[in-house]
């Protein structure tokens, strides 16, 4: 998770990950823990994460407390600046990774190759295993700088997921649209989940009217 706005997302995937019986290995930047507090007021710190990793899983994206219930007994939380974490090697099994949301930072970071901190890092051992990554940008409008990053990202083997909602699911509700976004996510990353409508075919399903 890194420093973008769109806190909600990563819960949402988070959930998702979760309730399909997966085990997650969760870094969570110094930039996102900021964003974390401005979009929700909860401060994620390392030595209470579970606690606060409850709290914020438990909201929804209206930021109204115990919307969802939550087991985190899956979750192993390694601090960003942990370089020996083992995310940080390629030895350390994992199915691959995913970056939600991804600011345009990270996004520079791990097309560079850098390993300023676990994130990165992390993400540089998923493709040099030809593991799945799986980027969602969250950021706009996107400049040509970014635009070069993300077609290496592509190149090296990633997969881009815009953090763009779509409608004709029929969303009626800010969670809806949220969750379109982190069904895409786990789409691409293989992941089965029912958090959004999928397309049919049919003209008209997405549509809500009055009466």
């Amino acid at each position: 998770m890194s420093g973008a706005s769109g806190t909600p997302y990563a819960a949402a995937v988070l959930r998702a990950l979760l309730d399909a019986g997966e085990s997650v290995d969760l870094v969570v930047s110094r930039a996102s823990r900021l964003t974390l507090k401005d979009e929700t007021g909860i401060s994620f710190r390392d030595a209470h994460w579970q606690s606060d990793l409850r709290e914020w899983l438990s909201r929804g994206a209206d930021g109204k407390p115990g919307t969802f219930s939550v087991d985190i007994d899956a979750v192993r939380h390694w601090s960003a600046g942990d370089l020996a974490a083992g995310p940080s090697s390629g030895s350390y099994p994992t199915k691959g990774m995913l970056i939600v949301p991804a600011s345009t930072a990270s996004v520079a970071g791990v097309a560079l190759g850098l390993s300023k901190d676990l994130l990165q890092r992390a993400a540089s051992v998923t493709l040099k295993e030809g593991r799945k990554l799986i980027v969602a940008v969250r950021e706009t409008p996107l400049n040509g700088q970014t635009l070069r990053h993300l077609v290496t990202l592509d190149d090296a083997g990633a997969t881009v997921v815009p953090a763009s909602p779509a409608f004709y699911a029929g969303a009626t509700h800010i969670q809806d649209l949220v969750d379109f976004v982190a069904g895409r996510v786990l789409d691409a990353a293989g992941v089965p989940h029912r958090l959004y409508r999928r397309w049919q075919g049919e003209l008209g399903g997405g549509a809500h009217r009055d009466g």
